[in-house]
This record gives C-alpha cells, structure tokens and sequence, in this order.
C-alpha cells in the first residue's frame, strides 16, 4: 500500500523536506506544519520551506520554524503538501532534487508527480487526509497537530459551509476538540479578522464588481498598484473572490489579480454545482477543485476577462 511505502520512506531518510504550492493559503501551511510535527514524532526533524505566507497564521504551533528556502542541496525526501502540480509547487528546485518525492494531496486535477503519491480527492481539505494518515502510522495527534489541520479543514470548507465537507469531517473535528483545540479561537484568526489592508481592497474590487450574462457571472480585479498603495501583505487578497459569489443568482464568480506589475493575471473562480470550474482552469494550465479553481492567464484585464468569459459561456450553454 502506499502508506506503508511511503512510511518507509520517512524512516529512512536523513533528511527531508516539505513544500507546499505558492500563494499558500492555511490548508497548505497548516498541513505542513502538521506533517513536520507528526514526523516529529516518528523521530524525524524536517524542514518546512514557504517563501512567504499570511501573518494571520503566526499563531500555529512551529510556524517560527518555517524557512523562506534552505541551504540543503539535495534532500533524501521531499514531501509536497496539498499542491495539485509540480509548477504550483514553491522553491520546487528541492522536490526536484530530492532523491524521492511523496505527494499527499486532495485536488481531482492532481496529475500525480511524486514517486509517491497519495491523493484523495474527495477530502474536503488536505488536513483531514493528515488525519488517517496519523492513526494508519500510529501517531498520537496532539493539540499543537490538531490545532494545525483543524485550521486547514477550517479555511478550506470556509468554516464548514462548502459542500465538500463529509460525515468524517465533524467525526474529525470532534476528535479534535476533545485533544483541546479551540475551533473559536482558530475562526476568529483565520476567516473571522480582516487586515486594513483586505478591507480596502474589498471596497475597490466591489467598486469595479460587473454582473455578466444575466447577473449569473461576477467579474472584478485587483492591480499590482492596488496592493502597493494599500500597503498589502501576502495573504491581504484572501476571499476577496467571494464577494461576487455571495451575490444572489451568480453562479460563477471571477476574481483576476495582476502578477508583479506583469501583462499577468491570477485568476481565482468559484462556482455553483452546475458548473465545474477546475474544468475551466485546465484549459489554461491551471486546476484546483470543481467549485473552486485557479490558474494563470496572460493579457490585459479585457483580455483575459474575454477568454474566460468564453469558456464561461460555453459550459452555461
């Protein structure tokens, strides 16, 4: 079984590694985190390596111990943690290197490129896939584990309110109050405060907000300047896609966000069930999950706006 090799793997490495995807949201920091303390336990000391993430998550337990990169040329493991494709993945130089790489993942559009690969796309969250994971390798989850895939399987169900979210996420959660992870406290610091910074942007990406096609597609956008007159920090641009969704009769929101002052866009889309926005993002290079996708378009705001508008079209057709 794969587990079991992969588990084998873990032991014998000297030294491992573990990565996440860019942009990294609190699913991909908190199952990194946790994945260093559950090795912590099997006595392994890994390396957590994320170039730059949301402050609001200095609160999880390890997260003083993440690394911007490593000095380490070649690592005997590298685990990447809810990342769909090897592009996504953060300083992938040491997935790359490494002498073998696992992938533990929960994106249907994973397109499996580890040597080991465990996905499970019907995991709402990356984190809970961590939770069998611990009891198939016999580790105790702790508070400080619960505490980091608690706020994974928080951020990505938007606090239990997406449809993705399974009988075995409240038996999880459960399990994870009774170690004394407070669920409160991580809502309030994860999808319950908002940064100046968001706050602003929000005002401006409503203010350009377009209702399309009947008022089912919202479409905004956020510029580089944007971020720099704000004084934005990575993370500020966080759920400013859902203000087109909560709108009543959209059934697809847009969100595009300039990349560095660059001729590209990230674009965010979330949808009702009717329509399979992973589906959408593929054709572009992208991917992520049917209701909740992403990728990279090149262009300026009209263009891309006019490609995905396009392809939009095409599935409410």
């Amino acid at each position: 079984m794969t587990l079991d090799e992969i588990l084998n793997e873990i032991k014998e490495a000297q030294s491992i590694v573990i990565l996440t995807h860019e942009s990294p949201d609190g699913d991909a920091i908190g199952s990194s985190l946790a994945m260093k303390l559950m090795l912590k336990e099997l006595g392994k000391n890994a390396d957590v390596v994320i170039p730059e993430y949301p402050r609001c998550f200095n609160f999880l337990p390890s997260a003083e111990e993440i690394k911007n990169d490593s000095e380490v040329e070649k690592y005997d493991l590298a685990i990447s943690v809810d990342s769909g494709s090897f592009k996504r993945v953060a300083q992938s130089k040491h997935f790359e290197n490494a002498k073998k790489t696992v992938v533990i993942d929960h994106h249907g559009s994973n397109n499996m490129y580890g040597d080991l690969n465990y996905v499970n796309p019907v995991s709402p969250a990356c984190c809970e896939i961590l939770v069998g994971i611990s009891e198939y390798f016999n580790i105790k989850i702790t508070k400080e584990i619960g505490t980091c895939i608690m706020t994974g399987i928080i951020t990505d169900t938007g606090g239990f309110q997406y449809t993705g979210i399974t009988p075995e996420t409240f038996e999880y959660t459960a399990e994870l109050i009774r170690v004394g992870v407070n669920i409160p406290d991580i809502y309030k610091r994860t999808l319950g405060t908002k940064t100046k910074a968001n706050f602003e942007l929000s005002k401006r990406v409503i203010d350009r907000l377009e209702l399309l096609e009947d008022g089912k597609i919202a479409f905004s956008y956020m510029t580089s300047q944007d971020e720099l007159e704000v004084n934005a920090e990575p993370g500020d641009h966080d759920g400013l896609v859902n203000i087109g969704k909560e709108i009543e009769g959209v059934k697809v929101a847009i969100f595009i966000r300039q990349k560095d002052n660059e001729d590209v866009y990230k674009v965010s889309l979330r949808s009702e069930e009717e329509i399979n926005v992973s589906d959408i993002c593929l054709l572009f290079g992208g991917g992520g999950h049917s209701r909740a996708a992403g990728a990279l378009i090149s262009g300026t705001v009209e263009e891309v706006k006019e490609k995905l508008m396009k392809e939009i079209k095409k599935w409410m057709e």
